[in-house]
């Protein structure tokens, strides 16, 4: 597998991709370049147009423009089925009249390879995915939804492709099991190398999981970055307001509107900070200090979240639990964030 610090070549490109149903603009002239080996990630709201984009990049659908090049060869026209590639859909989409084995050894079959040899390449995959030899002869009917996920990861990988598309597959799994199916899945990419193009509506997941994001609304991508790049600088207050819990000040006649203090040199209509940037400021070490009132705590593990009055307007801070200690709702006090932690925005 390709280090991370290395330059890695592009895979898959699309160019002007748009798809319209009706009058709905499904995808909206959607240009994106993907890395050998990337984990890359399509995040967005129900309607956002991602699951069209991947249909078309795994050519399930046909695009009504644009086109589509793998290692630099246009496959738009392409069906998925004369692709080396392959998806994981949502629903899995396993034969439930057979074993796991049998599941895993589909594609080997339809290429008409010998039994004995289908038979040790899917015990590979099994290796592979973490299920246990003894698996194979199970009905996949008696496999729990996590072990039903891995076969049909291993089926996927039984094919040998070169991207594998993944259409929200961890949705219905619950809460634990698919905290633990992430981390799997990460440290899956890790060992094989492939190349994943992973969409969800799971900020969680995509943070956990990913390479880069993109982020789509409305049939567009609006930014493409790592975790770190789009947490921290978002590019506009529909992505700072997506990726979690924020804090949005407005900027007029050189103040913080909300707030009502000095805000100097910033030129930006709005500032972002999230809510581990806040912080009590008693004495005085923020650049910009503001009174409140703690109305509410929440403890989320390692970290507790507060609600906060600042003179009618509603803030959050995040702080970890040794720094939270003894600060309880109705406190009043000093509270601030410092400039470097503040993401200026045009809109």
């Amino acid at each position: 597998m390709v280090e991370a610090s290395e330059p890695r070549p592009g895979i898959l490109s699309t160019h002007g991709i748009s798809k319209s149903f009706g009058e709905l603009r499904a995808v909206d002239d959607v240009s994106i370049e993907i890395a050998d080996g990337e984990f890359f990630t399509i995040v967005g709201p129900s309607g956002s147009g991602k699951s069209t984009l991947v249909r078309i990049l795994a050519g399930l659908d046909r695009p009504d423009s644009g086109n589509i090049l793998l290692r630099g060869e246009d496959i738009t026209a392409t069906p998925a089925n004369a692709r080396p590639t392959c998806m994981v859909f949502q629903s899995l989409a396993l034969f439930t009249h057979r074993t796991v084995g049998e599941n895993i050894e589909f594609s080997q079959k339809m290429k008409g390879v010998a039994r004995d040899a289908r038979r040790e390449h899917a015990l590979r995959m099994m290796e592979v995915v973490r299920l246990p030899r003894e698996y194979y002869a199970r009905p996949v009917t008696q496999c729990s939804g996590g072990e039903q996920q891995r076969v049909a990861l291993a089926r996927a990988l039984a094919s040998d492709p070169e991207i594998l598309f993944f259409d929200e597959p961890l949705s219905a799994i619950d809460y634990r099991l698919r905290k633990i199916l992430e981390v799997e899945m990460k440290d899956l990419h890790r060992r094989t190398g492939k190349t994943f193009i992973y969409i969800t509506h799971s900020l969680e997941e995509a943070m956990v999981m990913s390479d880069r994001i993109a982020i789509m609304r409305s049939g567009t991508l609006i930014q493409t970055g790592t975790p770190h790049e789009i947490y921290r600088r978002p590019e506009s207050r529909f992505v700072a307001e997506f990726m979690g819990e924020v804090n949005i000040f407005t900027v007029a006649d050189g103040r913080l509107a909300e707030l009502g203090i000095a805000a100097a040199q910033i030129e930006a209509p709005y500032l972002v900070v999230r809510p581990e940037y806040l912080r009590p400021a008693g004495n005085g070490d923020a650049d910009f200090r503001f009174r409140a009132e703690v109305t509410n705590d929440y403890m989320l593990g390692s970290r507790t979240q507060f609600h906060l009055d600042a003179g009618g307007t509603s803030l959050v801070a995040e702080l970890p639990a040794l720094a939270a200690a003894g600060i309880a709702p109705g406190d009043v006090g000093e509270w601030g964030f410092d400039r470097a932690d503040a993401v200026p925005l045009a809109d």
